[in-house]
């Protein structure tokens, strides 16, 4: 059966780990000796590394990994080369632990970088989407990051999404001053806030939550989506 579980790392950061039986799988991981610790006192078999974008706080976990490690599969974009053994590219598939991986290009945060969409349920999409928001735009290609969010907002509502980030209240507080007075949103600010009291996640989520309280998901052209972006980077 398998079991997805968030470990935490550096100030905000999750690395997904993905557990079929006593086989792993790791998505971005920012440090390693969390991933090391958590494989060890679970007695789990890592059998690949998964990395959406390259940035550091997604990355900078797996010479660690590795050298503990030497076989291990690590997949990611181009960007990620000096890291990766599978390069992969938009609509790429293959299986992993017996369960079907399909890469997306879900650019602008950064050049290259992708989703994967696993079992066609479990979407680990690194920065490109967040519960209540989206990455930052860094490379300025608002139409790739636009096209991400336009191709997120067409999966099933039932696909949970795996952020790498704990940025749900703030992202909430932005919804919240842009959308609409909304039920679903004010319930869900008071479960975030309530899940990070008690020092739990407030992730994963799902794409028809955030269907309803994500303004970026909302987003009807790319001159709004522009304008908007802007408008949460000055929030």
């Amino acid at each position: 059966m398998l079991q997805i579980t968030p470990i935490p790392a550096l100030s905000d950061n999750y690395i997904w780990l993905l557990q079929q039986n006593q086989q792993a799988i790791i998505v971005d991981p920012a440090e390693s000796q969390p991933v090391l610790d958590f494989l060890a006192k679970h007695h789990l078999n890592p059998t690949a590394i998964l990395l959406t974008h390259n940035h550091n706080d997604h990355t900078d976990g797996v010479p660690g990994i590795v050298a503990q490690y030497p076989e291990l599969a690590v997949y990611g974009p181009t960007e990620v080369a000096q890291f990766a053994n599978h390069i992969v590219k938009d609509d790429d598939e293959f299986e992993l632990l017996g369960l079907s991986v399909r890469v997306i290009k879900s650019a602008g945060h950064t050049a290259e970088h992708v989703s994967y969409l696993v079992k066609s349920e479990h979407l680990f999409c690194g920065d490109s989407l967040f519960s209540g928001g989206c990455g930052r735009t860094f490379t300025g290609d608002y139409s790739a990051q636009f096209a991400a969010l336009l191709y997120f907002s067409q999966l099933e509502d039932f696909v949970m999404v795996y952020p790498a980030h704990e940025y749900t209240q703030s992202n909430l507080k932005f919804a919240a001053a842009v959308m609409e007075p909304n039920c679903m949103l004010a319930e869900y600010q008071e479960r975030a806030d309530i899940l990070r009291a008690q020092g739990r996640p407030t992730l994963p989520t799902n794409i028809g939550v955030e269907k309803q309280i994500n303004p970026f998901m909302q987003v009807k052209t790319l001159v709004d989506f522009i304008q908007l972006r802007q408008q949460k980077d000055d929030f």
